[in-house]
């Protein structure tokens, strides 16, 4: 492992300043080429303490510029145009290039290690891409693959219409709910529904007993004395 003063904030490692120790690898491949850090020696710590309040002025200024053009390009879809099969396949594929190149091509500017892109893109549609602006700042926007001008325009409009909520109502909202979406007492409804139902049983009963013969009434036996 080796120990590297931050020069910037590193995500998952840590802040402006802060010493770490990293593998040798990502040190030699990425932090220092990319001028993130520092060899944490003696004559490192001190020229960081010298030029620190320089260094947190930089970065405070183009946090701010990646604060701006996030808010300008947050949401924002790009159209890249491309050769496909009739399975939807591109002949090739879409990397962070082609997405620079379709935002220069709608006025924003920005470089291709800010685009967050694991794997290359090789189908037709649209698909979220996350741009890391500053360390301290993201944003995301919308690349919609097509092989026309066109066909964008129904792929945005399709995805537009799946991405709509519902607004149906259900059949148990229907059967509990009124139009007025007001909720019904279940307990007093239950209570109001008895009352009814007992009523028919009785009717029911009392015009079966009306239709049936009635029993003849025996006669009275003869006094003995007759």
């Amino acid at each position: 492992m080796i120990d590297l003063i931050l020069l910037e904030r590193v995500d998952g490692l840590g802040t402006m300043g802060q010493t770490v120790k990293v593998r040798p690898g990502y040190a030699r491949n990425y932090l220092l080429p990319q001028k993130k850090a520092l060899r944490a020696t003696k004559a490192n710590a001190e020229f960081f303490d010298k030029q620190r309040a320089e260094l947190e002025a930089r970065n405070a200024a183009e946090r701010a510029k990646a604060e701006k053009l996030a808010t300008t390009i947050e949401g924002l879809t790009f159209i890249v145009i491309r050769q496909a099969s009739e399975m939807g396949q591109l002949f090739g594929s879409v990397n962070a290039r082609d997405v620079v190149e379709a935002a220069q091509t709608a006025g924003h500017v920005f470089s291709r290690p800010q685009v967050q892109i694991d794997s290359p893109i090789k189908t037709l549609g649209l698909f979220s891409i996350r741009l890391k602006l500053h360390p301290e700042v993201s944003s995301t926007v919308t690349i919609n693959v097509a092989r026309s001008p066109e066909e964008a325009t129904v792929q945005a409009q399709k995805h537009k219409t799946e991405s709509k909520p519902t607004e149906e109502k259900s059949d148990f909202d229907s059967a509990f709910f009124g139009e007025s979406s007001e909720p019904v007492d279940l307990l007093n409804a239950e209570e109001e529904a008895k009352p009814a139902k007992k009523g028919k049983k009785a009717a029911a009963t009392e015009e079966a007993d009306e239709s049936a013969p009635k029993p003849k009434k025996p006669r009275a036996k003869k006094a003995a004395a007759e």
